[in-house]
């Protein structure tokens, strides 16, 4: 597709934003305490965190396993640091643990352990309970132009050792390298190692464990899409999210609508119609294009930091008769929507609607400050009773 007319505006305010849940216990003179003034949230700001119930410290875990050049080290630098990937052919054989946060300029949070494929799990150097019991998702990557024998054993061994310490994980298997392969050959391959890895959990009378499957490539946007999913369900909020995003688009008129992480153009929710991956690529697109225009002309030479603000927005018209239409959220989110040209007539409505929408996701991660900050109050008084000698309470500043 090619498209006719880029509109493009480009100031600076960021929303803080954690997570929700409702089974979080405390008072109301906790409540009271620690949700006036401005305070340590526990969670960076503008940021999407998964925190242990009483760390702030503490990020979910995202584990990247598989054989040796299986593709686990390209897949965290395309996705994260927005590397070539032509670039990632002179990366070198990871040879130890490398744990990274994903947290200093994007929407989620959490931490990437991209483990090297000559692990050993029957070292006793090797703390396997203590790495899988804080990990929310395992992705295991398969390379799909090789022999996946010895990586099917490889992950059935590493499944069944996490599921032991952690039954909450989430197990994600990337069949990765599949763009030299044909559409047939790739869900003969997908169909093929299905059935051999689900057939190994069964033999061992594991059926309860479930995997997910992914076709991917660092080449095209399915990278992108599968790490979407595995981030999604990390997400405690996404029910609240696709529920937000369905009343948006059937009061405006709207086809299809995706919450996007701008910096890794992963989208953490999209409503309830199927994604189409052509679809998805066009976001990707005018995602980059908005950055990269406003890169080059948004920003004068002192200034630093990233051009995307509240006034960013952009509209492109396609020459189906379809309508891109790009809203700045937050600092770090987007909202992509596609329409008709002749619903995009109604714009008025559209921006009303969308005003409602921002203020409800607002509202929706505001909850969790509140309860962020109790937690923290808590935590530091649960500190003090455990380290002062002689039983002497000290409250915490």
């Amino acid at each position: 597709m090619t498209s006719e007319r880029i509109e493009v505006d480009g100031e600076n305010e960021a929303l803080s934003f954690g997570y929700y849940d409702d089974d979080d216990d405390f008072d109301d003179d906790d409540f009271d305490t620690f949700t006036d003034g401005d305070g340590d949230c526990g969670c960076d700001e503008g940021v999407l965190g998964f925190s242990d119930p009483f760390s702030s410290e503490v990020k979910p875990r995202i584990l990247l396993m598989g054989l040796r050049r299986s593709g686990k080290s390209s897949i965290q630098k395309v996705v994260f640091h927005k590397m070539s990937p032509n670039e990632t052919l002179f990366l070198e054989s990871t040879n130890k643990i490398c744990r990274e946060d994903v947290s200093n300029s994007s929407f989620v949070s959490f931490q990437i352990w991209d483990f090297p494929g000559q692990i050993d799990f029957f070292d006793p150097t090797f703390d396997y309970e203590m790495i899988f019991r804080g990990t929310g998702a395992l992705i295991f990557v398969i390379d799909s132009q090789d022999d996946y024998v010895e990586a099917l054993n490889r992950l059935h061994l590493t499944v069944t050792r996490a599921y032991k310490v952690n039954p909450d994980i989430n197990f994600e298997v990337f069949i990765h390298k599949v763009d030299g392969l044909s559409d047939d050959h790739k869900i003969e391959k997908q169909r093929d190692i299905h059935k051999r890895a689900n057939d190994d959990l069964a033999d061992a009378g594991l059926e309860r464990i479930h995997l997910s499957f992914y076709l991917t490539s660092i080449y095209d946007h399915s990278i992108f899409e599968a790490f979407s999913k595995v981030v999604q369900k990390l997400i405690p909020q996404l029910p609240t999210l696709e529920n937000l995003l369905n009343i948006f688009i059937s009061n405006s008129g709207i086809e299809k609508a995706f919450l996007f992480d701008v910096v890794s153009k992963i989208y953490i929710a999209t409503d309830s119609s199927p994604v189409d991956m052509q679809t998805y690529e066009l976001c990707c697109d005018m995602i980059d294009v908005v950055i990269d225009i406003s890169c080059i002309y948004g920003l004068t030479g002192d200034e630093t930091g990233t051009p995307y603000d509240k006034e960013s927005m952009a509209i492109i018209h396609l020459n189906n008769t379809t309508v891109m239409y790009l809203k700045e959220v937050t600092k770090f989110l987007a909202l992509v929507c596609f329409l008709r040209e002749e619903s995009f007539e109604k714009k008025g409505i559209i921006d009303y609607n969308f005003h409602c929408f921002k203020k409800a996701i607002e509202e929706v991660f505001d909850v969790r400050l509140k309860v962020q900050r109790s937690r923290k109050l808590l935590s530091q008084r649960r500190w003090s009773r455990q380290n002062v000698p002689n039983g002497t309470q000290v409250h915490p500043h």
